[in-house]
Parts: C-alpha cells; structure tokens; sequence
C-alpha cells in the first residue's frame, strides 16, 4: 500500500475515532443529566466516557495502520 493512502487512512480513522468519542461523551452527559446529576458531575462523566472510548479506538487505529504499513 502506498504511502499517501496509508495517511489518508490514518487521518480519516482519527476522524472517525474523535467522532465517535464525542457522541460517547454526549451520550454520558445525557445520561447523567436524566440521572439527576448536576452539570459538573455529568461533564465529568462525560469526560471519562469520552478519554476512554478515545483511548480504545486510538489503539485500534494504531493496530490496524501498524499492520497495513
């Protein structure tokens, strides 16, 4: 695979990876605010949500581009 795809899809999995983590963090938000949180506790929730399910996907990134170079 040449190298200009490979970036290409490094870049769009990042996309698609920070994406996914906002809508996790959304959705932990919303949950926490329908729980009765407060607005600190729910952002703080969503915080989490949003660094771990970032985390996972930027490993998964690394694996796959690891494995396509």
């Amino acid at each position: 695979m040449s190298m200009t795809y490979t970036v290409i899809l490094i870049i769009l999995s990042v996309a698609v990876a920070l994406i996914l983590s906002l809508l996790a963090a959304a959705a932990a938000a919303f949950l926490a605010r329908a729980d009765g949180a407060t607005i600190a506790t729910s952002l703080g929730r969503a915080g989490v949500a949003f660094c771990a399910s970032f985390t996972l996907l930027a490993f998964a990134v690394a694996t796959i581009s690891g494995v396509l170079s």
